[in-house]
């Protein structure tokens, strides 16, 4: 996300939602990931940045988590432009 460093957008995160350090580290995770795809950009026509991140979580319904408000945007990105559901936090149980 442009100029914004992980521990920081991170530490924005927490501020923002008062999340634990676990849900920070893999939303912050995710997030650069969709930043560095590229996607967003091509279909909203802007960089991703870490204000742009908190302004959409921010807009989930309340109770939620972070993972479950990130979900939640990736779900609207999804039903508008298709192919973010690989951004989406999911549980994985390995072997």
């Amino acid at each position: 996300m442009n100029t914004e460093t992980d521990e920081r957008f991170e530490r924005l995160l927490g501020e923002a939602f008062g999340t634990d350090a676990p849900g920070t580290r893999v939303v912050a995770r995710q997030a650069r990931d969709l930043a560095d795809s590229g996607q967003f950009r091509a279909d909203a026509g802007r960089e991703l940045t870490a204000g742009e991140v908190v302004e959409n979580l921010d807009d989930a319904p309340d109770g939620l988590s972070l993972p479950e408000r990130w979900n939640w945007w990736m779900g609207a990105l999804e039903l508008a432009y298709g192919g973010y559901d690989r951004f989406r936090v999911v549980r994985w149980a390995g072997a």
